[in-house]
């Protein structure tokens, strides 16, 4: 099978979101073909180091969403072409619904003409960065309807979206959709799968416009939930940085996240939301819930549990948590909690994993413990982590922060019994193979403590559950099986419906750079 993966900042580069996960996708993979088609956010990234890559990954090839925007200026008549299909766009954009169809709908048809105009010119890159964008955001944020933020968009504001625009729409100039020599293109992919709902997945939305190939999207966050959440806080007055964007473009970039973000769940065939946090943003996005199938990140659960049973048992009643011990994940909450365990039982100690020990000062509540009540030890991997969790008697989770709860799933992993605060994905994760307690309550966090602490048989066998629970759903074998079926499924019915896609109208141009010897892999730059 030949899977097209889309990225955006991470693989096939050394450092991005995500960069091990999709590593580790691809190398278990090996009976498929593999073609990395990157965006790159910065001329450092761009630069490299790029990782070693395995011989299952057949081509790769990358694009820019930075520097100067790329082509030549179009013709009078491709402009006027432009400004009308970019009319339709930022009508949706702003929340214009007009006479037919919904603001999504005007949207995904601004988005699709686009697409369309720059397969049949050359790319679009050009023109979104002349003036005439500049005058259709200005009339888009004068119509009825436009968000109230909008209305009092200045010159510098429009330009500052426009210039975000360009680069965010830069995929749609691409020449990734027609076949080159040694490029088949994307129509001639059996899935593409884009890791991201953002830029990485356009590519993958117009590979299914133009050829009808199928689309399967990771998202293991939202940025338009981030970005709301920015907006919150400098609305709270929490601190801002001089440079943030003003609030008419924070508006306007929000309705083309929110826009984008609907093309995309309404195109792809699969979603794979990577914590049930991002599938409700999803959903509220417009995400057909019977198109989700969660994949959680995952961890070495495996490797993990069995490193943990080469650890012997603590000598002391020890708790264990992950650290850095920091006010963002609730320790002073914690240190009053193992205060109380300190209490009743004089002997027991907090086993603090990962990060440094926390400056003087910095948490307030380090005067709840006595002195040698809290240890610190490294533990960057694997077997040191593993180490770590084992060298516990009860697991203490904390830390409320959203997303996949790592630390939570690496202490199920070595088989400890555990602790957690009920926040973010912790009761998703834990099940009834745990104790959940609310959060900011220090005194029930130790009181559940102090119970399993007493009570080495009930703590043994939430222990053997948590980890068969761990090793069954959160193991990165788990999350890629699920999406091994889920390639099989869309090119099955991608099969099915063989003749239905209609052809794209663009002609193949050529990459800069000599055509690659057979077996080698294509590194072309392009929009150079």
């Amino acid at each position: 099978m030949r899977v097209a993966l889309l990225t955006e900042g991470g693989y096939p580069y050394a450092q991005g979101e995500l960069v091990a996960w999709c590593e580790r996708l691809v190398r278990a993979l090996p009976r498929h073909d593999f073609e990395v088609r990157a965006l790159s956010r910065g001329r450092q990234q761009a630069r490299g180091p790029r990782r070693p890559l395995p011989p299952q990954v057949r081509l790769v090839r990358t694009a820019r969403l930075w520097g100067p925007p790329p082509g030549d200026r179009p013709s009078r008549r491709a402009a006027r072409d432009f400004a009308e299909a970019f009319e339709e766009l930022t009508a949706g954009l702003t929340g214009d619904a007009g006479a037919g169809g919904g603001v999504a709908d005007r949207f995904a048809t601004g988005l699709y003409a686009l697409a369309d105009l720059a397969a049949a010119h050359g790319g679009l890159a050009r023109w979104l960065a002349s003036d005439q964008p500049i005058a259709v955001l200005e009339a888009a944020c004068r119509r009825p309807g436009a968000p109230r933020a909008a209305v009092g968009a200045g010159v510098g504001d429009l330009l500052a979206v426009a210039e975000r625009l360009e680069r965010a729409l830069r995929p749609l100039s691409l020449d990734w959709y027609a076949g080159h020599p040694f490029d088949p293109g994307l129509g001639k992919a059996d899935v593409c799968h884009a890791v991201g709902g953002g830029p990485a997945a356009l590519p993958g939305l117009l590979a299914r416009h133009f050829h009808g190939t199928p689309l399967l999207v990771t998202e293991f966050r939202m940025r338009l939930r981030e970005h709301h959440l920015s907006a919150l806080a400098g609305a709270a007055g929490h601190a801002v940085a001089p440079s943030a964007a003003r609030a008419p473009v924070r508006a306007l970039l929000a309705g083309f996240q929110l826009g984008l973000a609907r093309a995309v769940y309404r195109g792809a065939q699969l979603i794979t939301p990577g914590d049930p946090r991002t599938g409700r943003w999803q959903r509220r996005c417009g995400a057909d819930p019977a198109r989700q199938r969660p994949v959680w990140p995952g961890v070495a659960a495996g490797e993990l549990a069995a490193c943990a049973d080469e650890v012997p048992p603590p000598p002391v009643p020890t708790l264990v948590t992950a650290g850095p011990l920091d006010e963002d994940a609730d320790a002073g909450g914690l240190l009053r909690a193992v205060a109380r365990v300190r209490a009743a039982e004089p002997a027991a100690r907090l086993l603090a994993l990962g990060g440094p020990a926390p400056e003087p000062g910095a948490v307030p509540a380090v005067r709840w413990c006595p002195p040698g009540a809290v240890e610190h030890r490294p533990a960057s991997g694997a077997a040191e982590r593993a180490a770590g969790w084992a060298a516990g008697t009860v697991a203490v989770l904390v830390d409320a922060r959203g997303g996949f709860p790592a630390a939570l799933v690496e202490a199920m992993s070595c088989g400890r019994a555990v602790v957690a605060v009920d926040a973010g994905a912790a009761a998703e994760v834990l099940g009834d193979a745990g104790v959940l307690v609310p959060p900011g309550d220090p005194v029930a966090l130790a009181d559940a403590c102090l119970a399993l602490l007493r009570d080495p048989v009930r703590g043994a066998r939430l222990g053997a559950a948590a980890r068969a629970r761990a090793l069954d759903r959160f193991s990165h074998e788990r999350g890629i099986a699920t999406l091994d079926a889920g390639y099989a499924e869309l090119a099955a019915g991608r099969v099915a419906a063989a003749g239905t896609a209609r052809p794209c109208r663009r002609l193949a141009r050529a990459v800069p750079g000599p055509r690659p010897a057979p077996g080698v892999l294509a590194t072309a730059e392009e929009l150079s």
